[in-house]
C-alpha cells in the first residue's frame, strides 16, 4: 500500500492500482551460441530499446566448449508477443548465429504416462494442484487401469492404452494423436515401464522426460533395488533425463541422492528410492516448464 498526503495534512493508505500489474507482460528469452564479445550487450540493448525491465538474468560461459548459454526473464508492454519478439530479434540472432526462443507466461501442457508404480504420478498431481509444478497436467495415459481413480480424483481423464508386441506401433501412433489433440508441450514418463520406439523418441525429442531409478547407467532392469542390495550400495539415487533413442542415455536434467547403509533391505531401499525419483522428476518437470533447461549436445545447462 501507498501513503498519500491529503489537503488536511493527514496521511491515508491507498491500495496500488491493480490495472498497472495487469498491463505488464512477462517473457523469458533463452539462447545458446558460440562465445564471443558483445552478446550480452546486444541482448540488453534490444530489451532496453523496447522498454523492457530485466527481472532475472543467468548465463553460463562454457570455456571448454567455447559456447554461451543464457536465460533472461523480463517484463514490459503487453503489446508484444513471443512471435513479434522472435521476428525483431532475428537480425541479432543471425549476427551471432544463435539458437534462441522467446516464451510468454503460457503454461506448458503436460501429458503424464504411468504404469503400475504410482508414486511419481501422485507427487506430480499434488504439486500441480498446489500450483508449484510449473505446468498444467492435461491428461494421464497408462498401459494399466491401476491409477484411474487417482487421475479422476484430480479431475483428469486417464486414457487406457494397452501395449503388446502386436499393438505397440498402433499404441504409439495413438499417443502422438493425443499429443496433437490436447496441444501437449511435454510428455512425462512417470515410471512408465515400456521402451519407446526409436521413431517415437525422435518425434518427442526435447519434449519428453523420463525418470530412472538410479544414477545412470547402473542398475538397469525391473529389480533395481534388489541389485542395489546385492551390491551393498551406500547411496540411493534417481536420474531425470530427456528421452532419446538410446535407452536411458538421454541428456540429464536432475539427479537426487539419499544416503543409506547396510541395514536397508530391498523394501526399504525401494521406499527411499521412490522418494528420490519423485523429487528428481518434479524438479526436472518444473525447470523444463520454466524454460530453465537448455540442451547442449548430449548434456544440459540448467539455470535453477
Amino acid at each position: 500500500m501507498t501513503l498519500v498526503a491529503t489537503d488536511s495534512s493527514t496521511s491515508t493508505l491507498t491500495q496500488p492500482d491493480p490495472r498497472v500489474e495487469d498491463q505488464v507482460q512477462k517473457f523469458v528469452l533463452t539462447l545458446s551460441c558460440v562465445e564471443r564479445a558483445g552478446i550480452v550487450q546486444a541482448v540488453t540493448t534490444f530489451l532496453f530499446e523496447r522498454g523492457f525491465n530485466i527481472d532475472e538474468h543467468q548465463q553460463f560461459d562454457d570455456g571448454l566448449r567455447e559456447t554461451l548459454h543464457l536465460r533472461t526473464a523480463f517484463s514490459g508492454s503487453p503489446e508484444y508477443t513471443p512471435e513479434r519478439l522472435q521476428e525483431e530479434f532475428s537480425a541479432i540472432a543471425d549476427r551471432f548465429e544463435m539458437k534462441f526462443s522467446f516464451h510468454d507466461q503460457t503454461k506448458q501442457r503436460i501429458l503424464v504416462m504411468v504404469s503400475k508404480f504410482g508414486h511419481c504420478l501422485n507427487d506430480l498431481l499434488f504439486r500441480w494442484r498446489g500450483g508449484s509444478l510449473g505446468g498444467d497436467i492435461a491428461l494421464v495415459v497408462s498401459n494399466h487401469e491401476t491409477h484411474r481413480a487417482m487421475a479422476e480424483a484430480a479431475g483428469l481423464p486417464l486414457i487406457y492404452l494397452p501395449v503388446t508386441p502386436e499393438t505397440k506401433l498402433d499404441a504409439e501412433q495413438r499417443l502422438l494423436e493425443l499429443v496433437d489433440e490436447h496441444n501437449i508441450d511435454l510428455v512425462v514418463l512417470a515410471r512408465y515401464m515400456q521402451v519407446l520406439s526409436d521413431d517415437l523418441c525422435r518425434s518427442l525429442e526435447g519434449r519428453a522426460i523420463n525418470i530412472h531409478h538410479s544414477f545412470l547407467p547402473g542398475f538397469k532392469g525391473a529389480r533395481p533395488y534388489h541389485q542395489a542390495y546385492d551390491r551393498g550400495v551406500k547411496l540411493v539415487g534417481a536420474t531425470a533425463h530427456y528421452v532419446t533413442a538410446e535407452l536411458d542415455e538421454g541428456p540429464i536434467i536432475e539427479q537426487e541422492v539419499i544416503r543409506v547403509d547396510h541395514s536397508y533391505g530391498p523394501t526399504a531401499l525401494s521406499t527411499v528410492g521412490q522418494d528420490a525419483e519423485a523429487l528428481a522428476l518434479s524438479r526436472a518437470v518444473r525447470w523444463h516448464c520454466e524454460h530453465r533447461v537448455l540442451l547442449d549436445r548430449t548434456s544440459t545447462v540448467v539455470f535453477r
